[in-house]
């Protein structure tokens, strides 16, 4: 896979899951070097960003993931 596919990957705000619910890295995270690493960093960040601006409630992704797994707690 090419650098920018590895990339998206990582800044892509889906996360497989193990078998007890803990969020795993992706795994494309390992195959990349230290500047791709601080480019995925960054192009995430610019990303929830965008996707908070889109959100009636402003919220990324990321924290309507999180907001929903907390409401379903019991």
């Amino acid at each position: 896979m090419d650098e920018d596919s590895l990339i998206e990957e990582v800044v892509s705000a889906h996360r497989e899951r193990g078998p007890h619910g803990e969020v795993r890295f992706a795994p494309a995270f390992y195959d990349l070097g230290d500047d791709a690493r601080r480019s995925a960093f960054e192009r995430g960040v610019e990303q929830r960003r965008l996707e908070a601006l889109l959100d009636p409630r402003g919220l990324s992704t990321t924290a309507r993931a999180v907001l929903a797994r907390i409401q379903a707690q019991p």
